[in-house]
């Protein structure tokens, strides 16, 4: 036993006078930043040397040592209150130090001074590789120290678990890790503080924040006294700073809400688990858990592909324009020149998804006709549609600085369309009662609507009833509104106009009048048709209100060229 007792001993001081070495190197160049660095440059710096020097993945000599200096510098220097103390007086607490012959835990880091006091007191104070002899009080030689465990008082302050930590990111009880990432240099004997920048998450903030409010959340599910929680939190920030604004991310610590954790499934049994609060199998989100690379691209390409899709994408060629529906949502589409649904566009598809209707399409300029014909002259751009089928375009050229601030200022232009929606559908309801049901242009009524006392009869010609409900909806309100004459009144008015609805499938040889095919082509249609001079103008193209406004308005201008008929329109009389 004596003989193996300087062994030990001797083993002993060598492994403390190496971790000792390791511990005081200046942690700013153990990341390789500069002291005036940003967090985001230490975050950046700790991430890219973590993935180097992780001794899965590095197996050279020296390499589980290099990662437990940084996760130890990380640490520190990540937190704001520890960085001002470590760059005042080179520790992180800035505790008083030791007097003479008294040694204490100053958590993990090891000051020799002559008297009391420490680093920047004005004491004496050296450095491992620094030690001499100094002339203390009565010429004798005095130091102190310490190493990072819970030895109190006269005791060195350490076991041999808290040195093969330091060395192998572990201890030697062989304790779990996620993936394999180690904790810091201090010692893993007690648990370890909660993540500091993360939003944390309760069951009360997750049913008011989280649960079906259209966001995707980045969650970790920990607890203090698993391994790798500061790893994986450095991971997660900074995939939630790259895409800021589509994403939020948050911690649950599944000690402190154990029956919340164990509700949710996410308990987190041997290692800190990761989950994305998804939309992608349903409108209501679900959590679903990140088993891949703890890499920061890995994990930004896994949240990407869960953003919302709640956006149908179109072809804006054969997409059929918003009219009046029965529908209380307004609708808006997104055109630009993305192959794919733009990251911003899903994210507001999430948050509107139960307010809107949304769409986005692929345009290539705006010289494509489809693009002018919606009057918009710069790309990006979106247009609206009220319920009442009322077309606006809202934004055109639209320049984004990033996707946070994109995302605030379109959720304001939105926010301001659905309250003039509401207020268009709050009108609409007091005037619904007023407004008269468009007729079906028969034998028996043709001479009262379009017969030789009538100006201008407009007629919606129709082959289905999904076109018939369609040009019921534009002509009742288009007749509701000033264009230049008034609706046919009752008095038969000079000065006037009517509106009726036909049925091409019955009245064939109606249409024959106006054209020797009879518009058979066509679905739906309109016809301008003036009785007492037998003239004509016709109208085929997209059914939008702004389109059949400017088209009866053109009519009643003069501004439309009219055509003869080819024989009196004649109605076949219903048996």
């Amino acid at each position: 036993m004596m003989t193996r007792l300087p062994f030990l001993t001797l083993l002993l001081v060598s492994l403390f006078i190496l971790t000792l070495e390791a511990k005081t190197k200046d942690l700013y160049k153990v990341l390789g930043v500069e002291k005036t660095a940003s967090q985001r440059e230490i975050q950046k710096a700790f991430h890219k040397l973590s993935l180097q020097y992780h001794p899965d993945k590095n197996k050279n000599k020296g390499a589980q040592e290099k990662f437990a200096e940084i996760n130890n510098a990380y640490e520190i220097l990540s937190d704001e209150e520890k960085r001002k103390n470590y760059d005042m007086y080179g520790d992180e607490k800035a505790s008083p130090r030791f007097d003479a012959g008294y040694s204490q835990d100053n958590d993990g880091y090891t000051y020799f001074t002559s008297g009391g006091g420490g680093p920047g007191h004005g004491q004496n104070t050296f450095r491992p590789g620094e030690w001499q002899s100094m002339g203390g009080s009565g010429g004798s030689k005095s130091f102190s120290f310490s190493f990072g465990g819970s030895g109190g008082p006269g005791s060195f302050g350490f076991g041999l678990d808290d040195i093969f930590s330091n060395f192998f990111g572990g201890d030697t009880k062989g304790g779990g890790q996620f993936g394999g990432f180690g904790g810091s240099t201090r010692s893993q004997s007690g648990p370890r503080s909660s993540p500091k920048n993360i939003r944390t998450i309760n069951s009360q903030v997750f049913q008011k924040e989280i649960s079906e409010q259209g966001m995707t959340w980045l969650l970790l599910s920990y607890t203090p006294t698993l391994k790798g929680n500061q790893h994986i939190e450095s991971i997660l920030e900074e995939v939630a700073s790259t895409v800021q604004g589509a994403l939020q991310v948050g911690s649950i610590n599944c000690e402190t809400e154990l029956s919340f954790c164990k509700d949710l499934g996410i308990y987190p049994r041997r290692a800190p688990r990761v989950f994305i609060y998804s939309y992608i199998s349903s409108d209501k989100g679900s959590l679903v858990e990140y088993n891949g690379e703890l890499a920061v691209q890995d994990l930004k390409s896994f949240c990407q592909e869960h953003l919302p899709r709640f956006s149908k994408r179109v072809d804006l060629r054969h997409f059929e324009f918003p009219s009046v529906t029965s529908e209380k949502l307004p609708r808006v589409i997104l055109l630009s020149t993305k192959k794919d649904t733009p990251v911003i566009w899903r994210v507001l598809s999430g948050l509107y998804r139960k307010r809107f209707i949304l769409y986005d399409a692929q345009v290539q300029d705006v010289t494509d006709p489809t693009v002018r014909r919606l009057g918009v002259d710069a790309l990006p751009a979106i247009v609206g549609w009220l319920s009442n089928g009322e077309k606006h375009v809202l934004k055109t050229g639209i320049s984004v600085k990033d996707i946070k601030s994109a995302v605030n200022d379109l959720s304001i232009l939105l926010d301001g369309f659905e309250k003039k929606n509401k207020k268009e559908g709050t009108r609409k309801a007091k005037t619904s009662t007023e407004e008269k049901q468009i007729p079906l242009l028969t034998g028996s009524n043709f001479d009262a609507l379009c017969g030789e006392s009538t100006p201008v009869c407009i007629i919606g010609a129709f082959r289905s009833s999904r076109a018939r409900e369609k040009l019921e909806s534009i002509l009742s309100m288009v007749s509701q509104k000033s264009l230049t004459r008034r609706q046919n009144s009752a008095f038969g008015s000079r000065d006037s106009i009517s509106y009726a609805v036909l049925d091409a499938t019955k009245q064939s040889a109606f249409l024959n009048a106006f054209e020797k095919a009879g518009f058979k082509s066509v679905d739906k249609l309109l016809v301008a048709y003036k009785p007492r001079k037998r003239k004509f103008a016709s109208f085929a193209g997209e059914m939008m209100i702004e389109e059949v406004e400017r088209f009866i308005g053109s009519v009643l201008n003069g501004d439309i060229q009219f055509r003869e008929t080819r024989k009196k329109p004649v109605l076949k009389r219903e048996s």
